[in-house]
């Protein structure tokens, strides 16, 4: 994939989420230094449209000359939706034939196509995904089917209303939990003038079991030259069983719930998903590193018992440090899959992470 023409990029790769174009915690400078040293891993950002609706508005975005000039982020690569299940929500109940419906910061808002592309020019993201009618896995067939056909009939609107004619275009991909479905809207899609890809309706309620049928539902049906970007997924095993279906990236609130929460990710890159919470008294007078053999600012700078410290007296540093550790870790672990893929061995380590992953949560329970 090519980064905007500025440098490649090897997929399968991550998306950080953000908050109005930023990390959520980690500040402009940090991502600037070497506290995330991966590039171009760290340079893809994922940001929602709907941050926007208010306050800068589009109209003071467009003046300044889009996102990247505003944020002073020349050098990154931006791939915008509407739904980054953090802040912006879709809400299938309020949908209609004239826009989705979404809960925002600013409230429910219905956004209509037109509305949508007018926030798109504004902000000149390199990639954007069009406007899509998603919906959970336990709606009815009717409504299930109305989505697809509204998430079409919106593509060819905003096909329509873009300057550039897809040229950096995501055609958006609903389904729900029907195969049918997916398939359906997968071929229509692929018959459009778009870039690539982008999958919704993921993390919607669905049976993980069902995921991988629903996955290889779309990916079956599209060319493989394109992209493949991938909402709702982002836990580990999530992330590898979409990989094995075609997936090329992936936008995660995954690393935001974990820093929420006071955990770090630990596990091995090889292996399991293990965490620890570092709010927890054992860590009190833990001078370890996060990590051990971790080379991020967090892990070289910083201990555990640092860390628990700013937690427990609810300081804001705790976040941004918890943030950078983790970002670094799991792109290690978005390293580690290419690396397994261009040595022919995916396979063998998806089975290894699965299985030591089992193993270990059967030990906890074991424990309790």
């Amino acid at each position: 994939m090519d980064g905007g023409g500025r440098y490649p990029v090897e997929t399968p790769s991550l998306l950080l989420t953000t908050r109005k174009g930023l990390p959520a915690f980690v500040p402009r400078d940090h991502l600037l230094s070497s506290s995330l040293p991966f590039l171009p891993d760290s340079r893809l950002l994922h940001v929602s449209p709907l941050h926007f609706i208010e306050c800068p508005s589009p109209k003071t975005i467009s003046k300044i000359g889009g996102l990247h000039r505003m944020l002073g982020l020349q050098g990154y690569f931006f791939i915008a939706s509407p739904r980054d299940s953090i802040l912006c929500l879709s809400e299938s109940d309020g949908t209609n034939k004239l826009g989705a419906s979404f809960e925002t910061p600013c409230g429910r808002r219905l956004v209509k196509p037109a509305e949508y592309m007018c926030m798109i020019s504004s902000l000149k993201p390199d990639m954007w995904a069009s406007l899509a009618d998603e919906v959970p896995s336990w709606v009815c067939d009717k409504r299930n089917k109305t989505s697809v056909d509204r998430t079409v009939r919106w593509l060819d609107e905003c096909i329509d209303l873009d300057t550039e004619v897809g040229k950096n275009m995501l055609g958006a991909i609903v389904g729900g939990s029907s195969v049918e479905e997916r398939k359906r809207c997968a071929t229509e899609v692929a018959r459009r003038n778009v870039s690539g890809y982008w999958i919704g309706g993921f993390g919607l309620g669905e049976n993980f079991e069902e995921r991988p049928a629903l996955l290889s539902a779309v990916t079956d049906n599209l060319p493989e030259e394109k992209p493949r970007h991938v909402t709702g997924l982002g836990l580990p095993e999530e992330v590898l069983d979409g990989i094995a279906a075609g997936i090329d990236l992936f936008d995660s609130t995954y690393i935001y719930h974990l820093t929420l929460g006071g955990f770090a990710v630990v596990f091995p890159l090889n292996s399991d998903g293990a965490k620890i919470n570092l709010r927890a008294t054992i860590y009190r007078k833990d001078t370890s590193p996060i990590a051990n053999n971790c080379s991020c600012y967090t892990c070289l700078n910083h201990t555990r018992a640092y860390i628990n410290h700013l937690l427990n007296v609810h300081e804001m540093l705790a976040q941004t440090l918890l943030e950078i550790h983790n970002t670094h870790h799991y792109m290690g672990f978005f390293r580690s899959i290419r690396e397994a893929i261009k040595a022919g061995e995916f396979d063998e380590f998806y089975q290894r992470f699965i299985d030591n992953r089992r193993g270990n949560l059967t030990l906890a329970a074991m424990s309790l």
